[in-house]
């Protein structure tokens, strides 16, 4: 499996995930510069955390209209995977991949420290090697995580199963405790919860790994295994 990890201006979480692949899944990975316009030749697209284009506007905000964000779009629609962590969950909700919207966390400050995860649904292709309701460790590091959505859309949300991880506590003041979420379709997924610094016990978790592995899996019996 062949990924690729875009990197924006101010990206500063693009090494951390480069790594989650490169040495958790022993599969390839490659950097993608913002000013690439073709992403197509990989096979699950990553958007790293950091502080694209230095957060101006709003998080994300800018970094939507980078050159490689069309084909990232386009390969989207396709059925592609594609996880945005973070600033890349960030991303993801400027383009309108995912529905919402990001606010200041409700205490105003920057929260970074692991963080206690429930796995809402573990039938998508990023979350079937968990369990569902499955308790895990992944840290967080933002300060402007707390995810609002109307009462329409949370409705849909719940309705489609598209909640797939939420905060065990609120720590940020996000709408129904909501810490990640996917598409319609379930091949895009944003969360701001770190899951590639949680792949080693020597991170002090291991939990964020098995969402590496559900997309290798997934992809294996999606485009490999199938005749």
């Amino acid at each position: 499996m062949k990924f690729a990890v875009i990197v924006f201006p101010g990206s500063n979480c693009d090494n951390d995930m480069y790594y989650a692949i490169k040495e958790g899944l022993e599969e390839e990975i490659d950097k993608v510069w913002y000013t690439e316009t073709d992403v197509s030749e990989y096979d699950a697209i990553l958007l790293p955390g950091g502080f694209s284009y230095g957060d101006y506007l709003r998080s994300g905000a800018i970094a939507r209209f980078a050159p490689v964000m069309e084909s990232v779009i386009e390969e989207a629609d396709k059925g592609k995977p594609v996880l945005g962590v973070c600033n890349g969950f960030q991303v993801l909700l400027e383009a309108r991949l995912l529905p919402g919207a990001m606010q200041r966390n409700k205490d105003l400050k920057f929260i970074c420290r692991p963080t206690e995860l429930i796995v809402e649904n573990n039938q998508t292709g990023f979350t079937n090697a968990y369990e569902k309701g499955e308790s895990v460790t992944i840290p967080v590091a933002h300060g402007e995580g707390n995810y609002y959505c109307d009462k329409q859309t949370l409705k849909e949300l719940q309705r489609n199963k598209q909640i797939v991880f939420t905060y065990r506590n609120d720590i940020n003041g996000s709408t129904a405790n909501i810490a990640g979420i996917v598409n319609e379709q379930g091949n895009v997924l944003g969360m701001m919860p770190h899951p590639e610094r949680a792949t080693s016990d020597l991170l002090g978790s291991a939990d964020g790994l098995k969402l590496f592995k559900s997309m290798l899996k997934h992809w294996r019996e999606s485009y490999v295994l199938t005749p």
